[in-house]
C-alpha cells in the first residue's frame, strides 16, 4: 500500500472520529440554548470534516498512485513472461531440430529381427498389413482356468446344449 493512501486512509478515519465530541457539545448546548456553545462547536465540526475530506482526498490519490504502480509492475511481468516464453520456444525448436536431422536416415525400425514396421515415410500399402510381422505365439487355442492355468483345447470338441 502506498503511504499517501495510509496517510489518507488514518488520517481520514481519525478526523471522523474526533467530530464525535464538538458534535456531542453541540447537542447539549442546542438543548440547553446557548447559541454561542453552539456556533464554537460547530466551527470545530467544520475544521474536522475538512480535514477529513482533504485526508480523503490524499488517499484517493495514493489509490491512484498505486493503482499506477500496479498496472506498471503486471506489465512488466507479462513482459518478462513472454520472453521466457519465447526463449523456451527457442529451445524447443532446436532440440526438435537436432532431433530430425539425427533422424533424417531412419525410416523403420526393427521388431524381433524377423520383420520391420514403418516409422516415418514408409507407409506403402504393403507395409500396413499387420499379418506379416511374425510374432512367434502359439496358434493353438487356449483355454483359462479360475486359477489361471492355461488349458490347450481340442479343435474337434464339439458342444450340445438341450432346452
Amino acid at each position: 500500500m502506498h503511504i499517501k493512501t495510509m496517510e489518507g486512509l488514518v488520517g481520514a478515519s481519525t478526523n471522523m472520529n474526533l467530530l464525535n465530541t464538538p458534535m456531542r457539545v453541540f447537542k447539549e448546548a442546542r438543548r440547553r440554548g446557548d447559541t454561542e456553545v453552539m456556533e464554537r462547536a460547530m466551527g470545530y465540526v467544520g475544521e474536522f470534516a475538512d480535514k477529513a475530506e482533504e485526508y480523503k482526498v490524499k488517499a484517493a490519490q495514493g489509490m491512484e498512485e498505486d493503482a499506477k504502480e500496479a498496472r506498471e509492475k503486471e506489465k512488466a511481468d507479462r513482459e518478462e513472461a513472454i520472453r521466457k516464453r519465447k526463449e523456451e520456444r527457442e529451445k524447443l525448436e532446436e532440440r526438435i531440430d537436432e532431433s530430425r536431422d539425427g533422424d533424417t536416415n531412419k525410416d523403420t525400425s526393427e521388431i524381433g529381427g524377423e520383420g520391420n514396421v514403418p516409422v516415418k515415410g514408409n507407409t506403402s500399402p504393403e507395409h500396413t498389413d499387420f499379418d506379416e510381422i511374425k510374432t512367434g505365439a502359439v496358434k493353438e487355442p487356449v483355454m483359462y482356468t479360475r486359477t489361471g492355468e492355461a488349458v490347450h483345447i481340442e479343435q474337434n470338441a464339439g458342444i450340445s446344449v438341450s432346452v
